[in-house]
């Protein structure tokens, strides 16, 4: 039944590329000119490609689907946001502002001389214009007067004398004074080793605003080194525009790696036989790999298809995926016969191919389309310009490519020289085969094809029986034991989450910034508004209070939370009322009352109080010690957790939160998309090997690959994070490739034994794979000398996936399944093995036995 169903799928593909070989053979000329207007015409879509851009932190890097971005949906229809009523604490977003930390190398920045410094940076960057705009037109307001950072008003008051940490007077100075200590036994500051200032704008007119924050990037930079303190400076749109920049530092790898791809495609197919030669060959196909990256993305973009700058290491990729179809190609094409006509030659090759680029095709291009099942913009951008680009790939190389293999196939048959095209003389009998210059057209006599690479022979005489001797395999057994011991533990180490400085270029100003923030700012974290959205609570109903404090109790319960720091408008409003000595517990009293104490007070922002009714208020909880990603996400759960628990209908929200939620969802995500793309590529085993049990071979070498990729990804400090999850896509894509071909090689092997079976599939694909390996590694290494870390996690991910991918391939699964005779036909026994017609493995092997030498691992 096995190779029933192999034969239905895989004769009607080896048919229609007979068909379409040699179509595109009669009409080379045509497949070859029209390609290239086709993609000079897509092209055109980069026209668009500015427009398209979506570099967005939350957009592209948050997901679309996060519960964060509901809760700030409730946040903002209860409590809009007023400009001229500024209150830092009660935005929804984190608002439009500039912000510099000074850090002192002294002992104490809370010092005259250091202070008279400070002031004047201050004053400085007020006198910032743009324009008939300066700060204190632009600058949001409580009451008339520019909203001030605390510590001026704490300085002037006391004059350095006694600050209290980190409330003072009822002011949180926790996030504007750093990197204290305290005097003993007391909540005074004895010193500090960094104060941070904040400028906030009015968020009417964004397009003023970004040329003032563009202003003070420029005079900051200036300033980083001031009389011997230390500033960095960060502004609302730093982050997206150094993300944008950050895609820059690749544009110069692009010449790089398209040099080393053409020099290791040459390398490979270089013949000193001076007709057989393949030089321009390999050149075509990389530049059939370009136009396949200009075409898909100039479709796309075309279509209106957001462009994230993670789509940028699409190319690097695509090469790798096209030149490994290429060789798939050339080495159809060396087993053709020489003497055939070029049409019956490109008729037999694309008939060996056919299998093998449709599979690679299928496969790759599955495992990226899946990936859109992911609620992260960048993954959905990336996965859908790269699958696209793949199936591009495809086509280009049956047709564009595939034609300059027909035109060069007619060289050949007319032995004229690779480079001067002028006819050479073929060798003689008895004299040198062939030469560089005059001399070509050398084949095996006794085959009719062309002659072997050298390279060939080393795995069947060498690496083959040394590989399936016992002592070799019993050490296999054991490294692979290390090996996937190793990448368990790697897997229970591995962090989430994506680190917001790591989005920008090592070299920008924004890693200063965070680092500083993390050093002399990360013990009290974010203050959480904690929202009661039940317009029905009975605030004045002394039970239902109870019931609210419990639950703030519990909140003030969490390890991550400081205890008797929640600000609450309803227990002040309790305190009010019991000096008044009105009766709050009475309905009427309390609503009658509730609008003239929230005018006096600072919480008339805190409770929507319309017509008669409190449809939402909120209070705010003081969070501590958050500092690092695990930090954020338990946060993040234990405060979600406790709210849905409490009988009020309770919401909690930061605007970091946004930024959170990919802790909530990308373990989840990644699990789903690789359950998902593992099931596929299971059934496309199935559908590929004449055996059930190979095809749970090739599974568990999928699941093998990703613990391992997964595992080290924590050895190479590598989180798990949107980034690294397109990667963990793409290595289930890969990993097909590598351990599909190996086994079916190994089933249709007509060997014998299960150690020459595994001799004869590591003999005709030993070389591909290492060939597939190198030219993918070659087509992303030149990401490791990125500035980003985005692209340097690729580089890093793909390194892995393919240096396991190609061990399992030339290793491990040769190993392993010549433990298991039952993948073979009647392993041992040569009489049942290899003469019976009615055979299923019999009839695959006769098929199977002169183009295996086609398959490649990729």
């Amino acid at each position: 039944m096995a190779g029933c169903n192999t034969d239905c799928v895989e004769k009607p593909i080896a048919r229609g590329f007979e068909i379409l070989g040699r179509f595109v053979g009669r009409h080379h000329l045509w497949f070859f000119i029209l390609p290239m207007f086709i993609s000079a015409g897509l092209g055109g879509g980069f026209y668009f490609l500015a427009d398209r851009e979506a570099n967005g932190i939350e957009e592209m890097f948050t997901p679309m689907d996060g519960p964060a971005k509901d809760e700030r949906q409730v946040v903002k229809e209860y409590f809009p946001q007023n400009d001229s009523d500024f209150s830092r604490l009660r935005l929804y977003t984190e608002g439009t502002f500039a912000s510099l930390i000074i850090v002192t190398p002294a002992a104490n920045i809370l010092t005259n001389p250091a202070f008279t410094k400070i002031i004047a940076m201050d004053r400085e960057v007020k006198a910032i214009d743009v324009g008939t705009c300066n700060f204190s037109n632009l600058c949001v307001k409580k009451g008339d007067v520019c909203v001030s950072n605390s510590i001026f008003d704490i300085v002037k008051t006391l004059n350095l004398t006694t600050i209290d940490y980190p409330y003072h007077d009822n002011i949180f100075i926790a996030s504007e004074i750093g990197g204290v200590k305290l005097k003993t036994g007391s909540t005074e500051i004895e010193s500090a080793k960094a104060i941070r200032l904040f400028y906030f704008l009015k968020e009417d007119n964004q397009t003023v605003n970004t040329m003032w924050l563009q202003k003070f990037i420029e005079t900051a930079s200036t300033k980083q080194k001031e009389d011997g303190m230390t500033i960095s400076y960060f502004t609302s749109i730093s982050r997206d525009e150094e993300f944008e920049k950050s895609s820059d530092s690749i544009i110069p790898l692009f010449s790089l790696t398209y040099a080393l791809a053409i020099t290791f495609s040459i390398i490979s197919c270089i013949r000193l036989d001076c007709v057989r030669n393949k030089v321009w060959v390999a050149t075509f196909g990389v530049l059939s790999a370009g136009m396949a990256v200009l075409s898909s993305f100039g479709l796309l973009l075309y279509c209106g298809m957001p462009f994230a700058m993670t789509v940028a290491t699409a190319p690097f990729l695509i090469l790798g995926i096209g030149v490994d179809d290429m060789f798939i190609m050339i080495s159809c094409w060396q087993q053709t016969q020489v003497h055939d006509n070029v049409e019956d030659r490109m008729a037999a090759t694309y008939k060996e191919a056919a299998v093998s680029i449709t599979i690679t095709t299928l496969t790759d291009a599955l495992a990226f389309f899946i990936g859109l099942l992911t609620p992260f913009g960048s993954v959905q951008s990336f996965c859908m310009y790269t699958g696209t680009a793949v199936l591009f790939c495809y086509l280009y190389n049956i047709t564009f490519f595939g034609a300059f293999l027909a035109l060069n196939g007619r060289r050949e048959k007319s032995n004229r020289h690779w480079l001067t095209c002028m006819k050479v003389s073929e060798p003689e009998e008895n004299s040198e085969k062939y030469n560089i210059c005059s001399v070509g057209g050398a084949y095996d006599h006794e085959t009719g094809k062309e002659e072997p690479m050298p390279i060939n022979n080393f795995f069947k005489t060498y690496y083959g029986p040394f590989l399936t001797n016992n002592w070799t395999k019993g050490f296999v057994i054991l490294l692979y034991a290390v090996y996937l011991g190793s990448s368990i533990y790697g897997c229970l180490q591995i962090q989430e989450g994506i680190d917001l400085k790591n989005l920008a270029a090592d070299s920008s100003y924004v890693g200063s910034y965070y680092d500083n923030e993390d050093e002399f700012f990360s013990e009290y974290g974010p203050n959480v508004m904690v929202v009661v959205t039940d317009s029905a609570f009975k605030y004045w109903d002394e039970s239902a209070r109870n019931i609210l404090d419990s639950c703030l109790q519990n909140f003030e319960g969490l390890p991550m939370v400081s205890q008797n720091r929640t600000i609450s408008w309803l227990n002040e409003y309790l305190t009010f009322g019991k000096m008044t000595h009105l009766n709050l517990s009475e309905e009427n009293t309390f609503k009658s009352n509730l609008s003239a104490f929230l005018e006096r007070s600072d919480f008339i922002q805190d409770v929507n109080f319309t017509d008669n009714t409190i449809y939402a208020s909120r209070v705010f909880i003081q969070t501590v010690n958050v500092s690092t990603a695990v930090d954020e996400k338990n946060m993040l759960n234990e405060l979600r957790e406790t709210a849905s628990v409490c009988s009020v209908k309770l919401v909690v929200y930061h605007p970091a939160f946004i930024y959170f939620d990919q802790y909530a969802v990308i373990v989840s995500n990644t699990i789903q998309n690789i359950v998902v793309a593992t099931l596929a590529m299971l059934v496309i085993s199935l559908l590929l090997i004449p055996n059930p049990i190979c095809s749970l071979w090739v599974t568990f070498a999928i699941a093998s690959v990703i613990v391992g990729v997964a595992g080290f990804m924590a050895f190479w400090n590598v989180n798990l994070d949107s980034v690294s999850m397109i990667n963990l896509v793409i290595c289930i894509g890969f990993s097909v490739d590598f351990s599909a071909h190996i086994s079916y090689a190994f089933v249709s092997s007509d060997k014998i034994t299960a150690n020459e079976k595994a001799i004869d599939a590591v003999y005709h694909l030993g070389y591909p794979i290492i060939q597939g390996a190198v030219s993918t590694i070659l087509g992303v290494v030149a990401l490791s000398a990125a500035e980003s870390y985005i692209f340097r996690t690729f580089f890093k991910i793909m390194f892995l996936v393919i240096l396991f991918g190609a061990v399992h391939g030339i290793v491990f699964i040769p190993v392993f399944l010549s433990f298991f005779g039952i993948c073979g036909a009647k392993v041992g026994n040569e009489e049942d093995a290899g003469d019976n017609p009615q055979d299923n493995t019999y009839q695959l092997k006769k098929k199977m036995n002169d183009n295996i030498v086609c398959e490649n691992n990729f």
